[in-house]
């Protein structure tokens, strides 16, 4: 068994973070298997060199062991190039001029939008021009992601599903997230593509994360058949809320383990107040 916690080094750890690196932690080590860190720093504008310190130092002050050193996305680069362009020589992607207010619009103004678990579905703008016109475009360096043509991706693979721990056997729906990006703009991967990539190059046969990703699983399993990787375990586990109800995240100031440290907590009264 390989599971691994894999942090942003885009701030300092929370309670959230502490219990989902638990859960990789105690799972793999119950059954005699690693635990392996890995920063997912792709996110340049917000990632701090601080931080990836900061991470490790609270994980072993919470008493956290990984296996090996910590992988960075950012020096796997050339993997993520070349697994995009497996896809692109399938005709399994096309380029994505929109700027995110175009995309606001263009929804604004479509009487019924498709929507997903993370909101409405991109419109499929793009997906609709001519060879020529994207070649134009391309030619002529006009800024670009690169999206997942989702319809065509199920086509290829047909039906899949994949098993958590939790919620059983469940069947994909290739749509459920529209046609997500693969490559944004200012870097040539994207979150989706590169953790599909990482969890096979580090042999990981049990993911463990938060149930807010459950969705992305589904879009996980196509990249997975696509690219020929294999399919791992799935434990999506419960997430940690506030006094207030709201998922426990940055963008909330939830309460880091730092701040837990700095008032005078110890590892084991973390560990009970997750356990709770």
């Amino acid at each position: 068994m390989r599971t691994r916690f894999a942090p942003s080094p885009t701030g300092y750890l929370h309670l959230g973070h502490a219990y989902s690196a638990l859960v990789g932690h105690d799972l793999a080590r119950s059954r005699g298997g690693s635990f392996l860190l890995r920063f997912e720093d792709i996110d340049h504008t917000r990632v701090r060199p601080e931080y990836y310190e900061a991470i490790e130092s609270d994980l072993r002050w919470l008493g956290l062991d990984w296996d090996g050193e910590a992988l960075r996305q950012t020096d796997r680069l050339p993997a993520y190039r070349r697994a995009l362009e497996a896809l692109r020589g399938r005709d399994l992607l096309y380029p994505c001029f929109c700027t995110r207010r175009e995309i606001r619009e263009e929804i604004a103004r479509m009487a019924h939008a498709p929507h997903g678990p993370e909101g409405p579905h991109y419109p499929g703008t793009c997906r609709r021009l001519g060879a020529p016109e994207r070649e134009r475009r391309l030619a002529a360096g006009h800024d670009h992601c690169w999206r997942l043509a989702a319809g065509r991706a199920a086509e290829l693979t047909g039906p899949l599903r994949f098993t958590d721990t939790r919620h059983g056997t469940i069947d994909v729906a290739p749509d459920l997230l529209g046609d997500v990006v693969l490559a944004r703009r200012d870097i040539q991967t994207s979150y989706h593509l590169a953790v599909v990539v990482d969890d096979a190059y580090q042999e990981i046969t049990d993911v463990t994360r938060g149930e807010d990703l459950l969705p992305s699983t589904h879009v996980h399993r196509i990249l997975q058949e696509l690219l020929g990787l294999p399919e791992p375990r799935y434990h999506h586990h419960r997430l940690l809320t506030g006094d207030d109800g709201e998922r426990l995240a940055k963008r909330t100031e939830a309460p880091t383990l730092r701040d837990l440290r700095v008032a005078g907590e110890s590892p084991a009264q973390v560990r009970a107040l997750l356990d709770a």
